[in-house]
């Protein structure tokens, strides 16, 4: 018995050692983990404290406000065409035989040329007829007015009073009279149609294009060839609302002597030199464009190939220009450069406590460069040209340029 229990005994100790293990170990590491942990925070190093740095300041552009006399322009492109062009067209029938050195083209004309002859002959034979035709209604005429006068004459003398119309013969004389008149009417269409033989330049002009010669037959309004008035040039331009109200040109405007309309200089490049030519706004018209929604303005030129001509440039049918118009002209007006221009409305202000202000200005006319402001900001100030990120009223600001923008920029390369 006594050897058995020596075999046993070494079991009971390994297995309380290993129940040792299970339950007392995870105890032991909790225990530590928690008083490492409490070690760490007591030992720990102190962090240094550090001075609160202050608010950088955001660096800008600006430039100053400028006090200017200003004449508001505005500008628009658009194709001069005349305002006068129309297809010439016969009124009669007949074989061309004649068609004038201008009838090309490019070719001008004065008012009244004959710019194409179709054959005669057949019209002056009706004319001599229609002629003939009168010498015999008025030979009729003068009888039965001669023949009314005896039936009359002989009435009085029976002196049965007054006679019936068909015994003094007054019928036979209106027919007459009728005859005579016709006839006369006929004489009259067939020298009109004689004289329309000869087709005349309705005004004075160029030839666009031309479409018959000599030798052809042309019937009543057939294409001979199409021209145009040279007296006044017209380019159709484009407004937007507030490019109106700039001009302060109302919708269905219309030029009179006792309101002229807006000057305007019209510019294009001819032949590889500028050319300018002066003109004004003649009229408006009466609605907007249903698909653009501008109102389109109409420019005139007089005697554009005359007197209105650049130096003998004239302004040529279906030439692009760029029109410059004048309108009001503003006296104190305060110029700002384009970029300092925020939105529609807004512009930033550098006061002279090196903070920035938001101001709401009153925009005459903008361009691409500049801005013209008729209040919110006045002449001498600094306005800010360059991009401002989270702009609000009273943050700081460094001027660029400025000793203090310097000094800060060397601050920020230092930290």
């Amino acid at each position: 018995m006594t050897g058995r229990f020596k075999i046993r005994k070494p079991k009971n100790i390994g297995l309380a050692i290993r129940r040792f293990f299970v339950f007392a170990l995870p105890a032991i590491v909790l225990v530590g983990a928690v008083v490492g942990n409490i070690g760490m925070g007591v030992f720990k190093p102190k962090p240094e404290d550090k001075e609160e740095t202050a608010v950088k300041a955001t660096p800008v552009v600006v430039a100053e406000a400028e006090a200017e006399s200003i004449q508001l322009t505005v500008t628009a492109q658009g194709e001069a065409a005349p305002r006068t062009e129309i297809n010439l067209a016969p009124q009669i029938s007949g074989k061309i035989v004649y068609v004038s050195p201008e009838f090309i083209q490019g070719g001008a004309f004065e008012k009244g040329d004959v710019l194409i002859r179709v054959a005669p002959e057949e019209y002056q034979f009706r004319v001599i007829q229609a002629r003939a035709n009168v010498a015999q209604a008025r030979n009729r005429y003068v009888s039965e007015q001669a023949e009314t006068n005896i039936a009359r004459k002989d009435w009085e003398e029976l002196g049965q009073g007054e006679g019936a119309p068909l015994a003094l013969r007054e019928p036979q004389l209106a027919e007459a009279a009728a005859m005579l008149a016709s006839a006369e009417a006929a004489f009259h269409e067939a020298e009109l149609q004689l004289d329309r033989t000869s087709i005349r330049a309705p005004f004075k002009g160029r030839v666009r294009s031309k479409a018959v010669d000599i030798g052809e037959y042309v019937t009543v309004g057939a294409n001979l060839g199409r021209i145009f008035s040279t007296d006044i040039m017209q380019v159709t331009l484009p407004l937007t609302d507030s490019e109106l109200g700039q001009l302060g040109l109302p919708i269905g405007f219309r030029q009179t002597s006792d309101k002229p309309g807006h000057e305007v200089s019209l510019t294009a490049i001819v032949a590889g030199r500028p050319r300018v030519w002066n003109g004004r706004i003649a009229r408006t018209d009466s609605s907007y464009d249903r698909e653009t929604r501008v109102v389109f303005v109409y420019a005139e030129v007089k005697d554009p190939y005359g007197a209105g001509a650049d130096n003998g440039a004239p302004l040529a049918a279906n030439l692009f220009v760029t029109a410059h118009i004048k309108g009001a002209e503003i006296e104190n007006g305060v110029v700002v450069p384009r970029a300092a221009l925020r939105g529609d409305n807004e512009v930033f202000v550098a006061r002279d406590d090196n903070t920035l202000e938001i101001r709401r200005v009153s925009v005459a006319s903008s361009d691409r460069t500049r801005a013209v402001l008729i209040g919110g900001v006045e002449p001498g100030e600094k306005v800010i040209i360059s991009p401002v990120r989270g702009a609000a009223d009273g943050i700081s600001i460094a001027i660029a340029g400025a000793p203090e923008a310097e000094t800060a920029t060397l601050a920020d390369a230092t930290n």
